[in-house]
C-alpha cells in the first residue's frame, strides 16, 4: 500500500472524487488550491483525499473516498492517520466536514473526531440537487475535529 501525493492532472480522479461530493462544482471550489493524495495497492487506487489549509493551524479534510469495492477495508482510516502524520507539528487540528449521515457520522467518530459544529442547510443551500446518504436527505453541513 502506498499513499502518494498528485500535484498535477488532478481531475483525472474526478470518478472516485465524486463518490465523496457528488457536485463537480463543489470540488472546483478546493482542488486546485487542495492537496491530493491517491492510496493504492500495487496498480490500482483504492482511496483518494483533499485536505486544505483553513488558516489558523487547521487541516481540513474536503473529501475522501473509496471505491465502493474497497469500502470497508481500512483505507479511508490508513488515510486519516496518514495525514495525522504527515501533518503533525505544522498544524494542531484536523477538521473534516460532512454531512450528518449514518455511513460518516460513525466513521469519523471512530477515528476519534468529535463533532464540533455544524452550518445549517448547507447541502440544501450550497447544491443544485438533494443528496441522500444511508437513507436520508442531507441538509446540515456537521464539522468534527480532532487534534494532531
Amino acid at each position: 500500500m502506498e499513499i502518494r501525493k498528485i500535484t498535477g492532472q488532478k481531475k483525472r480522479y474526478l470518478k472516485l472524487l465524486l463518490l465523496g461530493d457528488e457536485q463537480e462544482s463543489m470540488i472546483d471550489r478546493y482542488l486546485g488550491r487542495g492537496t491530493l493524495y491517491v492510496l493504492e495497492e500495487e496498480t490500482d487506487v483504492k482511496a483518494v483525499c483533499v485536505v486544505t489549509d483553513e488558516g489558523d493551524g487547521i487541516l481540513e479534510i474536503k473529501n475522501i473516498a473509496v471505491e465502493p469495492s474497497g469500502q470497508r477495508k481500512g483505507y479511508g482510516r490508513r488515510l486519516i492517520h496518514f495525514l495525522e502524520e504527515e501533518y503533525h507539528g505544522r498544524f494542531h487540528t484536523l477538521q473534516a466536514g460532512t454531512g450528518d449521515s449514518p455511513l460518516t457520522v460513525p466513521f469519523y467518530e471512530s477515528c476519534g473526531f468529535a463533532e464540533s459544529h455544524r452550518i445549517r442547510n448547507f447541502f440544501t443551500d450550497n447544491y443544485d440537487h438533494p443528496i441522500y446518504e444511508g437513507g436520508r436527505r442531507l441538509a446540515d453541513m456537521v464539522y468534527f475535529r480532532k487534534k494532531i
